[in-house]
């Protein structure tokens, strides 16, 4: 897997000093790739020391991955958190340092990704030529800009940007805070990429000129530049830092089958045409006459038996005939006036992301039919309490992926009394912090291969944290 992750950081057009650190590089034990960058903040020299104080830490926690590995992230955050808080204390002058960052760790092996994220800097995951926001931005502006409140236009545009309420070294002890840092995981397939960065990028350059330059062809290395350089190229106003990786494993298409044709040759015989038969004079056949008394008894038979029939079908005619049983039409019950708003909000969606909020559907949405996703990838996140209720007539999912979804996640959910709360296909789906109730089967997945091919490897199963309580919305 020699050259599949590659790191970068530059310091712009407009700085003197780089508060960016990156790290792009194996565990040591050569099982994971480590993908994280590092934005420091708090002034001309805070911002270094605290970026560089988080890269240490990480490198030291995460030397080896093992076990549950979300929440090894999460300590490792909380470590880092508690260092750079002390040396705070500690010195003068850096009495505001602090840095937000993204960290993922990368098993190949089994096609798996995990991240924990705290403040501004982005994890994107490119997949099928669609690039797909997975972090939050922790600030006011990326909120609005993440619930389609503002186009991402107007998010870059906005004064207040920058300004972000979650960052290490803030406050001690964030530990007792469940919901401080915004963890997941996710498949990593053969051909998908991650880009983790800095807002020094995503500030300037949008997210279709970058979707562009990460499908162009070449290494990750010359696609890491390219995406400095669109930064600089557009004013270069902050430290640019950009790490990639790639599952570079061949990637799975699942092509339709072509029927095979087996074309044969066709070799025409000829054969000589048969000559017509001479036709034989028949053969003098003699009748003798039957018996006259014989076909007088054969014939009054037949007349008694036609006789006998036509008082039958006469007297069937004219017997009373029974009404036809009507079939019975069976009631169409009318839709649920939430789930019509839903399937109405979701048919009139531009964009990948969805926020159902409590204020808009304070009852639950009881379900009749199934909600069908069928876009490639799609984000339902749930603001307050969204429960989706089964019809006491309906025995189907409450939610039913497409063949062709490669990413949904489901954020904040409930649902109650389904036979089968979601249908989905591969490793389409990703849950976060959804509750099941009274759920016969939460989670039906198809995988589907091709036709009449041989197929070998290993169904990795769902790897899914289960909690006794929800964990806080995020904000």
């Amino acid at each position: 897997m020699a050259n599949n992750y590659f790191g970068i950081t530059d310091t712009g057009k407009q700085r003197d000093n780089n508060e960016d650190a990156f790290i792009a590089q194996k565990t040591d034990d050569g099982n994971f790739i480590i993908a994280c960058v590092i934005d420091g903040v708090g002034g001309y020299v805070g911002g270094e020391i605290a970026a560089e104080i988080a890269r240490e830490c990480i490198l030291k926690d995460l030397a080896y991955v093992a076990g549950n590995v979300t929440p090894l992230l999460v300590n490792t955050f909380v470590n880092a958190n508690q260092q750079i808080y002390n040396r705070k204390l500690q010195e003068k002058g850096l009495e505001n340092m602090a840095c937000v960052l993204t960290l993922a760790v990368i098993d190949l092996q089994n096609n798996q990704f995990y991240y924990a994220h705290v403040g501004d800097t982005r994890l994107y995951l490119l997949r099928d030529n669609s690039l797909i926001k997975i972090s939050k931005d922790h600030s006011f502006v990326g909120f609005l800009e993440d619930s389609g409140r503002l186009t991402e236009e107007a998010a870059m545009d906005h004064p207040k940007r920058n300004e972000i309420n979650k960052a290490l070294g803030f406050a001690p002890n964030i530990a007792q805070d469940s919901d401080f840092v915004e963890t997941g995981h996710s498949p990593f397939l053969p051909g998908d990429m991650l880009l983790v960065c800095s807002d020094g990028l995503t500030d300037l350059v949008d997210k279709k000129l970058i979707k562009n330059i990460l499908t162009e062809s070449g290494t990750l290395e010359d696609k890491g530049k390219k995406l400095i350089n669109a930064a600089n190229h557009k004013g270069g106003k902050d430290n640019v830092t950009v790490v990639l990786a790639q599952n570079d494993k061949a990637p799975r298409q699942q092509n339709a089958t072509r029927p095979a044709v087996s074309v044969k040759a066709v070799t025409e015989v000829i054969e000589p045409k048969p000559q017509p038969k001479p036709v034989e004079e028949p053969a003098e056949v003699t009748v003798k006459p039957k018996n006259s008394q014989g076909t007088i008894f054969i014939l009054a038979i037949m007349f008694v038996i036609c006789l006998g029939g036509f008082i039958w079908q006469y007297w069937l005619n004219h017997q009373p005939k029974p009404e036809p049983a009507k079939a019975a039409i069976p009631a169409v019950k009318p839709k649920s006036a939430g789930e019509i708003k839903l399937q109405d909000t979701l048919s009139k969606l531009k964009g990948n992301t969805l926020v159902l909020s409590e204020a808009d559907f304070k009852e639950p949405i009881i379900l009749s039919d199934s909600i069908f996703i069928g876009k490639d990838s799609l984000y339902i996140k749930a603001k307050g309490k969204i429960v989706f209720k089964r019809d006491s007539t309906y025995n189907g999912p409450a939610i039913a992926l497409s063949a062709k979804s490669k990413y949904v996640v489901l954020d904040s959910l409930a649902f109650d009394g389904f036979k089968v709360a979601v249908a989905t296909h591969n490793d389409a789906l990703v849950l976060k912090n959804v509750q099941f109730n009274n759920c016969a089967t939460p989670v039906q997945t198809s995988y589907l291969f091709p036709d009449k091919k041989y197929i070998s490897g290993r169904l990795f199963g769902g790897m899914f944290k289960i909690d006794s309580l929800p964990k806080a919305i995020k904000k």
